[in-house]
């Protein structure tokens, strides 16, 4: 296994479910679920709607129909309507069902395969491959295996483009060869036609008598990026909205909503009479249920300006309201305006996205083991570290949907954050118990303290995580600690840390509550890029001080405080900070290479003798 590149987790996880099932359709179900195991904590699809064929524009807008839609196949009449393929049958949809195991199942296969066939060479025949040899054979299996089910995506899309992008953000389970086959689904999806692109635009935005014209007088035909629900082109508004002003406008891809729904609701149907089946490590029926209710508001765009708007004002004030604060990320503004259901028209970061940044790096010159690269590293995790845990703390309503082609490294250093299509509520009582759990995590006094523990297990199930009969007594401490401590070295009862290992604390739990389900994705992402970065990182340390901050909050009983409008002192200084900062930022990011190293390893060494200081657990 060491040799294959492939972690032990996750080639346990896949072998153990062959002697589980008799029959091939069990088999196909089982490996199914194990390939889209790691989204167990990503988004899906809503219901869908059944009987709708015509698509128009909003009632304000002009009116010509776009008729019902997927994404492939996509042609323009000469009439001006755009015209596209009927929604999905139930039997299409179980034929897209069929394509993805009639690929996914034979490259689980050929693994065991190929672990059968050395087993033989080495046991039967007596060779011994050198590790090098073994390296070979391996790296050839993975290229082919991601090619193969690289290719299914790629003519799949919908649901399974986002299996995609969560195995191109997991390097730390996956093959370097599957996450750099599926990184290009982040953001480099096939993209529509500009002539669909216009075509959306026109019939959502367009008021009565209007031009594109008079709303955008530049409008690039290349995409900056295109996903799995929509595209984003640059442009520049005209004078009548503002301009000129470079924005990006966020299209939807026409009926993208029958395709997702369809993908997940398979999935759902697969998974619900799996729910008891205790060789699968999750209870995925929950899990995708869930997920399914998340997508409603990714196809409103309406819902997502406000989402954006909400989480940026959340975030540039303090825990109470009463200053302003410096963001701990870029988030783009929506043009108030120019906002419908399917067309989004926002700020224009500039900058590249994750998925995209070690090109970026290597263009610049930067050495990816360099101090430059590592003090960004630290930065790009301290940043999404603050911001998830600011809005999952303070305010319960945070962004759902990360991925490295949501993440963007902006020109002058700084992180950007995008798509808020889909975002999540937790209850205030999960919010204040989540606190809770991070305060324990970081307070405790050794991984092995019994004390401890039970404090840190009653309150994971205080969350509602229930757990199979009979598991050991740390099991609850466990699964707090693999989700938000990914500095912890060993697990409390002898758990293996990867999610896929037949003994990871994962496979003890019968049910998973669905308010955190996507909780446990944000944590999830900032684990992984922690892996991908070798940078050692704990989300309980880090979000144990905005914990605190609303634990002390929440305690306090005090009436609210209404502004009354005027400019405060305190925001004046806290904008002026801000701006100081942003200068110097960017500053920093202009001067010649060779001193742009030599700051950067500077700051890394007192950052690194500050963390030396703090003292480690027992």
């Amino acid at each position: 296994l060491k040799c294959a590149g492939l972690s032990k987790e996750f080639a346990l996880g896949v072998l153990i479910m062959f002697p589980i099932f008799d029959h091939g359709f069990g088999l196909m179900i089982s490996l199914s679920l194990i390939l889209t195991s790691s989204l167990s904590f990503t988004s899906t699809s809503l219901q869908s709607r059944r009987g709708v064929k015509i698509w128009r524009g909003c009632s304000s807008r002009a009116s010509f129909p776009l008729y019902a839609v997927s994404t492939s196949n996509e042609k323009s009449s000469e009439t001006g309507n755009i015209e596209f393929p009927e929604e999905l049958t139930g039997s299409e949809r179980l034929v897209r069902a069929a394509t993805f195991w009639s690929s996914a199942v034979p490259i689980v296969a050929s693994y065991y395969g190929k672990m059968t066939e050395l087993k033989i060479r080495q046991d039967l025949l007596g060779e011994c491959l050198s590790e090098d040899e073994c390296e070979i054979i391996w790296n050839e299996q993975h290229l082919l295996g991601a090619e193969k089910i690289a290719g299914t995506i790629t003519e799949l899309k919908g649901f399974y483009a986002k299996t995609a992008q969560i195995i191109a953000s997991r390097q730390d389970l996956f093959p370097p060869q599957y996450v750099d086959a599926l990184s290009g689904f982040t953001d480099s999806l096939d993209p529509m036609p500009v002539s669909i692109v216009k075509g959306v635009i026109k019939a959502e935005l367009l008021n009565k008598g209007e031009t594109f014209e008079d709303i955008f007088i530049e409008f690039d035909d290349e995409p900056l990026g295109s996903a799995t629900v929509a595209q984003v082109h640059r442009a520049v508004l005209s004078e009548k909205y503002g301009g000129p002003r470079e924005v990006a406008v966020k299209v939807q891809r026409p009926a993208i909503e029958s395709k997702l729904m369809g993908d997940i609701a398979n999935l759902i149907a697969i998974s619900k009479p799996l729910q008891e089946a205790e060789a699968l490590p999750l209870d995925y029926y929950t899990v995708f249920c869930e997920l399914e209710k998340q997508l409603g508001d990714e196809f409103d765009f309406v819902a997502e300006a406000v989402a954006m708007d909400r989480i940026y004002t959340a975030l540039t004030r303090s825990s109470d309201g009463s200053s302003v604060v410096d963001a701990p990320v870029t988030i783009p503004r929506p043009v108030t305006d120019l906002v419908c259901k399917r067309v989004l028209v926002m700020d224009y970061l500039k900058g590249v996205p994750l998925s995209r940044a070690q090109k970026e790096m290597e263009r610049r010159g930067i050495d990816p083991e360099s101090a430059e690269a590592r003090l960004f590293g630290k930065k790009l995790l301290k940043g999404l570290t603050e911001v998830f845990g600011r809005s999952i703390l303070e305010t319960g309503f945070f962004h759902a949907d990360p991925h490295p082609g949501n993440i963007f490294v902006l020109d002058d250093g700084s992180i950007g954050l995008i798509d808020f299509g889909q975002v999540k509520q937790i209850s205030g009582r999960s919010k204040e118990t989540l606190a809770k759990v991070m305060v324990a995590l970081d307070s405790r006094e050794s991984d092995t303290n019994p004390s401890d523990l039970k404090k840190i297990g009653d309150l994971a199930l205080e969350l509602g995580v229930e757990f199979k009969p009979d598991v050991k007594a740390e099991a609850p401490a466990a699964v707090a600690m693999w989700l938000f401590d990914g500095s912890v070295k060993d697990l409390p009862g002898g758990y293996d840390k990867g999610e896929l290992s037949p003994n990871s604390p994962v496979r003890d739990l019968k049910s998973f509550p669905q308010d955190l389900v996507l909780v446990g994705r944000s944590s999830i992402l900032i684990k992984g890029l922690s892996d991908r970065l070798n940078i050692p990182w704990s989300l309980a340390s880090e979000w144990a001080p905005i914990a605190k901050e609303v634990l002390s909050l929440s305690s306090k009983s005090r009436s609210v405080q209404k502004s009354d409008g005027g400019v405060r002192f305190r925001d004046v200084v806290g904008t002026s900070k801000q701006w100081i900062k942003r200068k110097i930022t960017n500053g920093a990011t202009k001067l010649p290479s060779p001193i742009r190293k030599r700051v950067a390893s500077t700051v890394l060494k007192i950052q690194e003798r500050r963390e030396r200081k703090k003292s480690p657990k027992p």
